[in-house]
């Protein structure tokens, strides 16, 4: 047997460590000033709301509670939690009912075009620069002459209207994006306009159906004009609770304020911490055609 061959190859010399460029340091040192910037006011409110009520005082801002407290969320979450009740019941079906009534405008205005398409879409599209201030006292006015009884049942109904606009232009834009060889193929197979929605359209809707969700979902928890109008501190949601709060008997407890703040933007940030992915995910599937 003949002796083995020994390679002559050297051996890759291993890559040092790259050195970080003035670039990226600066990059990363923009991101965390903006970062701390953004959670000063986190701080604020977590920090307060664990403070008593000596301690709540504006000129301890900054410092750590003397004494850590629970009565504040404890008094908080009694004074909030029938109108997050509420806020849940009118959201969900505020939400779906508008996406549902979007994503159809969307398929219609995309797919099926039909003379004065483009008007149809245009005014739709106009109710989005309609400030609610312009319109608050006649729309106040229309609600008592249809006889929608007060509370949740009108902000169900007014952020659904006020939502179509917004979700039928994320849905348009996303149906666009989808290959007409689809519509074509259902037409082949003797589908029509709604058998093609329900069948072949909606199934492949969920990343824009994620977005919107997300977007009314949050559009209409945060809302508090609607609530001051069409709604009183007995039926209306957690955003006029949380104002009656805030300057009620309990004006002087910060700590209060504070933590009444966190347990009414905890379901929103729930939210977007769940599907904060999905949500940037689905606004990208619709930005580009092809």
């Amino acid at each position: 047997m003949s002796a083995p061959v020994e390679s002559t190859i050297p051996a890759a010399p291993r890559p040092a460590g790259r050195r970080p460029s003035t670039a990226g340091v600066l990059r990363h040192l923009a991101l965390f000033v903006s970062l701390v910037v953004v959670l000063i006011p986190v701080y604020v409110l977590v920090v307060t709301s664990f403070k008593g009520v000596g301690d709540a005082d504006p000129s301890r801002t900054w410092l750590l509670p003397r004494t850590w407290t629970l009565d504040n969320w404890r008094e908080a979450w009694t004074a909030l939690s029938p109108a997050l009740w509420r806020s849940l019941q009118m959201v969900i079906p505020a939400a779906i009912l508008s996406s549902l009534l979007g994503s159809m405008n969307g398929f219609v205005l995309s797919r099926w075009r039909f003379p004065g398409a483009d008007v149809v879409f245009t005014l739709i599209l106009f109710g989005m620069f309609i400030p609610y201030q312009a319109v608050m006292i006649p729309l106040l006015q229309l609600m008592l002459n249809l006889q929608v009884p007060s509370g949740i049942t009108s902000l169900i109904v007014l952020h659904v209207v006020y939502g179509i606009p917004i979700t039928t232009l994320i849905f348009r834009n996303y149906y666009e994006t989808v290959p007409v060889e689809l519509m074509e193929a259902a037409r082949v197979d003797g589908a029509g306009m709604l058998r093609t929605y329900f069948s072949v359209v909606l199934p492949i809707s969920v990343p824009s159906f994620v977005v919107v969700l997300i977007w009314q979902f949050t559009s209409a928890w945060n809302d508090f004009l609607f609530a001051v109008f069409f709604t009183s501190s007995q039926n209306g949601p957690v955003t006029m609770a949380l104002n009656n709060l805030a300057n009620g008997a309990m004006l002087q407890n910060y700590g209060v304020s504070m933590a009444g703040a966190l347990v009414a933007s905890f379901p929103t940030l729930l939210v977007y911490v769940l599907l904060g992915k999905y949500f940037v995910g689905g606004l990208m599937a619709g930005s580009v055609k092809g």
